[in-house]
């Protein structure tokens, strides 16, 4: 396993992460993407209230818990969009919000890596 880098907006977290690990991350993020556009495409086509979409978390246990969240109803955009980090193990806890597309460019970088 090698160290997975996520850039937050002042720093990054880096963590143990195989690449079958990351595809799995890839394929949740993908889904976020995927229910964001849906309430976009929803909300440009004039509907003036959108199907609510189901809030989309990932989440990985094994040396360091890591969980991923979105609610992709209070994006207006992908690009808009945020997701909920938590980072954890027994001696630390790391809650931070990152851009949802910075995170999915750390994932795609990590994984044409290994």
């Amino acid at each position: 396993m090698t160290q997975l880098t996520l850039n937050l907006g002042g720093g990054s977290i880096a963590f143990q992460c195989s690449p079958s690990a990351a595809q799995d991350i890839k394929t949740s993020l993908n889904t976020i993407m995927a229910s964001l556009k849906t309430v976009a495409a929803q909300t440009a086509s004039g509907n003036s209230k959108p199907s609510p979409q189901k809030p989309i978390e990932y989440r990985q246990v094994g040396d360091v818990f890591l969980e991923i969240f979105c609610n992709p109803n209070i994006w207006p955009s992908p690009f808009a969009a945020k997701v909920l980090i938590t980072l954890r193990d027994d001696r630390i806890r790391i809650i931070t919000e990152a851009d949802l597309s910075q995170v999915l460019d750390d994932v795609n970088q990590f994984l044409e890596q290994h």
